[in-house]
């Protein structure tokens, strides 16, 4: 089920959700921004004070001067020292913010069903986690920095102009809608374009992820004029959406400065005709406009960010989308602990498919009794790897039951389940780390002399004896230099150190050459003895002393048999396998 579009309101409320864990934290921010919005409005008087006591020719009171620019000296230093505090809270609210987001968006991709991870672009999650956040946590800092002076500095103001004369204070109070109305409807605008800017930000990131992950794969068909097509035309897609969003953002400032433009001639003109009928005196008339600046500043720098505040709403509503994505289905809540395994598997009448509209797996049965071999073969595309994501419930049948030792696999605990299925595949998987680490994956604490046996009987120990620092050297997530059939020889050498009940083989040994191969079938065939072993294979000469052949067709198992029973038979498999051996 895809989440919908979270709108700016919606995503502010969440925003406020996670801040509100900081509320010691947010109500010291209020404190020292309330005590440097009053230093700053106390200042004014006090200078207002001092141009009184100059005005006049010849009549210079010398010595009030310097107590009032004495205050001033103290009143300057005591609202650096708040705003530093206040800013220091901002900041450590903002990324301890920043930090929960992304570590909750990071354990919902780790909770989410495969399916969702299969059907979205890997680089937009990247960029969800990683760009959107970032983005959002600029945003927020500058929202911070100017919110609760900018509120704050607002009504203060309001409450020392309404003192000095409630008149001119009335004229600032009616043309202030004007400013609020442009500002609003900009900002209602561009929510909507960076939002834009963000999604195709993350195709771009996936692109450029597809590209470098396949890079041979772009060399070898001649595929770079291609990708670049196709990055300029995602490219151009932003420079779009990014130049309409920017623009627009971009006249909230002129056009909220022009109206608090409007706000300071009035007041100066009002204040003018209040000082030449005798009501206001020239220093009060300086306080005044100098409140009315104060007072249209926050207007303008709110304005000034609103690019960065929208585009920050914009990202964080990406990333709270993605943390409200359903996870995947929990463990039933007196689910089983699944220990003592004799190794039996029961597929009762099981069907199965990816999308609802092309059915896959259709009323598969199957029974494999505790240390069988049973090996799997068909064309491509026949349901022979579905079997091993259903096997180990990365995905949940549709109808019927899958059993493990008589108990329905969905009884049972996800982790307590995967722990008993020791799985060897065709695309390798390393982390980045030493080969130790990579080895050890599966049994974090086995000891040096468990790792090398393990290594031994998968025949890797010789070439990482070769390597720089032999188990101590650090390979990359993709296995640095280490070829195909290294990193799959480093992934069989995982399993064999854990040697877990159950075990699946799919296309173990397809990057493995010919005499290794050999080599490993003899160390797979000792690993497997007295343990139920699924095993995908394309090559049927590997499969040859499996216990029982599978053979599927369109989802469905269509012979089944001992490798001599099928070749009897002279069925579809007799057909395989002399294809594979044809001269």
């Amino acid at each position: 089920m895809k989440a919908t579009n979270l709108s700016s309101a919606q995503t502010i409320r969440k925003v406020l959700g996670y801040i509100k864990r900081y509320w010691f934290l947010l109500a010291l921010s209020i404190f020292f921004a309330a005590v440097t919005v009053i230093l700053t409005l106390y200042a004014p008087i006090l200078i207002g004070y001092g141009v009184d006591k100059i005005v006049g020719k010849g009549n210079v009171d010398f010595d009030g001067l310097k107590g009032i620019m004495l205050q001033i000296s103290v009143v300057v230093a005591l609202t650096a020292a708040a705003q530093w505090i206040m800013n220091t809270c901002n900041n450590r609210i903002t990324f301890q913010v920043v930090k929960d987001i992304r570590d909750k968006a990071f354990r919902k991709l780790e909770r989410m069903p495969l399916k969702y991870i299969d059907q979205h672009q890997h680089g937009d999650l990247v960029s969800r986690i990683i760009a959107d956040v970032d983005q959002f946590s600029d945003g927020l800092l500058m929202g911070f920095t100017q919110f609760f002076t900018g509120v704050m500095t607002i009504l203060g103001t309001l409450v020392f102009m309404l003192v000095i004369d409630y008149k001119i204070a009335l004229v600032v109070v009616l043309i202030t809608p004007v400013s609020l109305f442009v500002a609003n409807f900009i900002a209602k605008k561009t929510f909507s374009m960076f939002r834009l800017q963000s999604q195709t930000r993350g195709e771009i990131t996936s692109l450029i992820d597809e590209m470098i992950g396949n890079q041979k794969v772009v060399k070898a068909f001649g595929y770079e004029d291609d990708a670049m097509e196709r990055l300029n035309e995602i490219n151009g897609r932003l420079q779009s959406c990014s130049l309409r969003a920017t623009f627009f953002s971009s006249i909230t400032n002129p056009s909220t400065r022009f109206v608090n433009s409007l706000v300071y001639t009035a007041v100066a003109l009002v204040g003018a005709l209040s000082v030449m009928s005798g009501s206001l005196s020239v220093g009060l008339l300086t306080s005044f406009l100098n409140y009315a600046n104060q007072y249209t500043k926050p207007f303008n720098e709110i304005s000034g960010v609103v690019t960065e505040l929208q585009n920050a709403l914009a990202s964080a509503s990406r990333v709270f989308e993605l943390i409200e994505e359903p996870s995947e289905t929990p463990d039933a809540e007196h689910a089983t602990v699944l220990e003592e395994v004799d190794g039996s598997v029961t597929l009762d009448q099981v069907y199965f498919s990816y999308r609802q509209d092309r059915p896959l797996i259709e009323n598969l049965n199957l029974l494999v009794r505790p240390g069988q071999r049973v090996a799997i073969v068909g064309p491509t595309g026949c349901g022979k790897s579905t079997v091993i994501n259903l096997l180990m419930r990365f995905y949940d049948v549709d109808k019927g039951a899958i059993k493990v030792a008589g108990l329905d696999i969905r009884e049972i605990t996800r982790k307590s389940l995967r722990e008993n299925y020791g799985m060897v595949l065709q695309e390798t998987w390393l982390k980045s780390g030493t080969v130790r680490e990579n080895i050890s994956f599966g049994k974090p604490e086995a000891t040096e002399e468990e790792v090398i046996a393990a290594a031994k009987a998968s025949h890797a120990h010789s070439f990482i004896k070769r390597l720089p620092n032999g188990y101590d050297t650090v390979i990359t997530e993709d296995g640095g230099n280490l070829s195909q059939g290294q990193k799959q020889l480093l992934c069989i050498t995982r399993v064999m150190l854990s040697l877990p009940p159950m075990l699946i083989l799919d296309e173990a040994t397809s990057s493995i050459d010919t005499r290794t191969e050999i080599q490993i079938q003899k160390a797979f065939a000792k690993m497997m003895n007295g343990r139920t072993s699924f095993i995908v294979a394309h090559r049927l000469s590997t499969i040859q002393e499996a216990d029982v052949i599978l053979v599927m067709r369109d989802g469905k198992i269509i012979e089944q048999g001992t490798h001599d029973q099928l070749l009897a038979q002279q069925g579809f498999y007799y057909e395989l396998y002399n294809s594979q051996f044809a001269v």
